[in-house]
């Protein structure tokens, strides 16, 4: 395993993926490339993306471009329904100490990337805490949140994780390394679950969750039956995670909004399954009631069936 993370490809040009793509190309023009099609890379190079202001053009690769160095980090940034897809892009790069990372909303990721490329590769990983929004080839945001990542257990720092530590603090990331790290990943489905949902369902910036009592009510009731789940399954979120929770939405910029609500807005298929469907599926096999979770699930496919989804 290297000391040091020489080349980056980041799967994924969206709100986060840009964000943290610029950040990296910061610190230098020649360390992160962008895994695309022949056509989004005309497309990108055709209308410079920006970020907070600042134009970027990013290095672009094609996948199956075996011309390229092999990846020492790939970061995989792309939505549920293109998950399949990447997984395809990002393999001609991985070799036997690439390290990837994927940043989708979810518990399951992990395990589909791992199928393909080999589990070994994986290390947990999310983001958090990010207001980011991607309107046509422009980003902004006000918090760049966190990335939360590690081995299962962190108790003792890998080596590969000490050196996406030490890139990550080059380039200004922030990041959180939990001793836990199967339990940070329950807590960032209880986030989603909850904003997520909420916001798609009630067409609401984040804003409407810091001032509106009713709005943050369906929030947490959504978010309440993962903790239940959580204790099914011996992860046992509680009261300090809920706490945790309210803290980072209150933090987020009012006029922010979630990825699910811009999808909804944009037209696109939601992740609802990775969140209320996947609430759904744990309720029917622990036999624990899901209430508020199947009637967001009845009201965000409704949304999404009531226009043509891309």
């Amino acid at each position: 395993m290297k000391n040091h993370i020489n080349n980056v490809y980041i799967v994924g040009l969206g709100a986060m993926g840009g964000m943290y793509a610029a950040k990296l190309q910061d610190i230098d023009p020649g360390l992160v490339k962008v895994i695309a099609s022949p056509e989004r890379i005309k497309n990108y190079q055709n209308s410079e993306i920006k970020v907070n202001g600042s134009p970027y053009q990013f290095n672009y690769v094609k996948p199956g471009d075996r011309s390229q160095p092999p990846a020492d980090l790939i970061i995989v940034a792309v939505k549920a329904p293109q998950l399949a897809a990447a997984i395809n892009d990002l393999s001609t790069f991985v070799h036997d100490d690439t390290i990837v990372i994927s940043l989708l909303n979810g518990i399951s990721s992990e395990e589909q990337i791992g199928e393909t490329i080999g589990i070994k590769h994986l290390l947990f990983a999310y983001g958090v805490g990010m207001d980011a929004v991607r309107a046509d080839s422009t980003i902004t945001y006000s918090n760049p949140g966190r990335i939360v990542f590690g081995e299962k257990d962190n108790s003792t720092l890998s080596a590969r994780v000490k050196a996406i530590k030490e890139l990550f603090e080059k380039a200004g990331i922030p990041h959180h390394i939990p001793a836990d790290m199967y339990k940070a990943l329950w807590f960032k489905f209880m986030m989603n679950t909850g904003i997520n949902q909420a916001s798609a369902v009630l067409k609401a910036p984040y804003g409407e969750f810091q001032q509106n009592k009713q709005a943050r009510k369906l929030m947490l009731m959504a978010a309440e039956e993962v903790i239940t789940l959580s204790h099914q399954m011996g992860i046992f979120l509680g009261q300090d995670d809920i706490n945790e929770f309210t803290r980072i939405v209150d933090g987020l910029g009012p006029d922010g909004k979630t990825s699910m609500l811009q999808d909804i807005e944009a037209g696109r298929k939601s992740e609802v399954d990775l969140f209320a469907g996947k609430v759904i599926e744990l309720g029917h096999k622990y036999q624990v009631p899901t209430p508020i979770n199947e009637t967001l699930y009845t009201i965000i496919r409704a949304l999404e069936t009531s226009r043509e989804v891309i």
